[in-house]
């Protein structure tokens, strides 16, 4: 139910698009989130426990959970649905983290896709999952995750155990099945060692291969504001239209938002489905030291937001 596409070419900054495909309104916010926070993983025994050593700036879900982002050294993270996730048992010998915190930990912690790997395969720690009751589902999610150099990483949980997927050349994630095995899906498709003809339909694994066909014909940009539009056209060939096609499988849902990170020049953007306009935070713009809010339910919002944002109390995220 969502699509996460990078794309690094010589001469070119790296960007990052990310479609969020969901059944209803997650009420999303932008935030920047100040440096030196202190956190805590979960309210129960053994949480994971850190200082952010960078600030951010995240789209959140209901101000509970930040499902998407990008920090001041240009790493991003981006939290999308997986079916087949599986986090096991609680194993209190392990550090907890609540699903609702997992991309904020890597924003808060990590200035390169390679500190990360490293650090989650030295301290190893266990995702807790949670329930939504706004939309009646539970949080079987995957984490994609890529910085300014061009690297790239997919985490996933599976069998209770973290599988990372580490590779500049893992450009593009979508959601079922797992990402081992949509390696494998896309070898039949034309393009990349198969026969098949390119597929059109919105499911995850279709969305997949047409992402990868798009991302690698894309035609050189002459200028960062031709990258940002050429990587959208992408973003938008894999979104899903409103409405529900076909009731049978329901977790097929619309497009309600999209972001769009350039790792390389420090900006965010934002384009909400129900509104022809696109909003961008520039990171240099906004202040580390102070958590600030910018309500995207506002009236004319548009173009550069970097300094709509009002101070705020941090928004407290969901425990596992």
């Amino acid at each position: 139910m969502c699509t996460r596409v990078m794309w690094r070419a010589a001469g070119q900054p790296v960007v990052v698009g990310r479609n969020m495909d969901w059944k209803q309104s997650l009420g999303t916010n932008l935030w920047v989130l100040p440096r030196g926070v202190e956190r805590v993983g979960v309210d129960g025994e053994n949480p994971l426990r850190w200082t952010a050593a960078y600030g951010s700036v995240v789209a959140t879900a209901y101000d509970a959970a930040t499902t998407d982002g990008v920090n001041e050294r240009g790493l991003g993270a981006h939290l999308l649905w997986l079916a087949e996730s599986e986090f096991g048992e609680r194993d209190t010998g392990l550090p907890a983290l609540s699903v609702s915190m997992w991309t904020q930990y890597v924003l808060d912690r990590f200035a390169t896709v390679a500190e990360a790997v490293a650090s989650m395969e030295a301290e190893p720690f266990q995702v807790r999952p949670q329930g939504d009751e706004r939309s009646g589902t539970w949080s079987t999610v995957h984490l994609a995750i890529e910085d300014a150099g061009g690297d790239s990483a997919i985490v996933e949980f599976l069998d209770g155990k973290p599988r990372i997927h580490h590779d500049p050349a893992y450009a593009v994630m979508t959601n079922s099945p797992p990402f081992d095995e949509q390696l494998e899906h896309l070898k039949r498709y034309e393009g990349f060692g198969g026969e098949l003809p390119l597929p059109g339909t919105t499911q995850a694994a279709d969305r997949f291969v047409r992402a990868s066909y798009y991302l690698d014909r894309l035609p050189p940009a002459e200028t960062p504001a031709h990258a940002y539009a050429a990587l959208l056209s992408v973003m938008r060939n894999a979104a899903q239209p409103f409405g529900t096609p076909d009731p049978a499988r329901p977790n097929i849902s619309a497009t309600i938002w999209r972001t769009l990170a350039d790792l390389t020049n420090g900006v965010y953007g934002f384009e909400s489905s129900y509104s022809p306009d696109i909003v961008w935070t520039r990171l240099d713009a906004v202040d580390f030291d102070r958590a600030a809010r910018l309500d995207l339910s506002a009236e004319g919002l548009v173009g550069d937001v970097s300094g709509r944002y009002e101070a705020a109390e941090p928004f407290a995220f969901e425990s596992a």
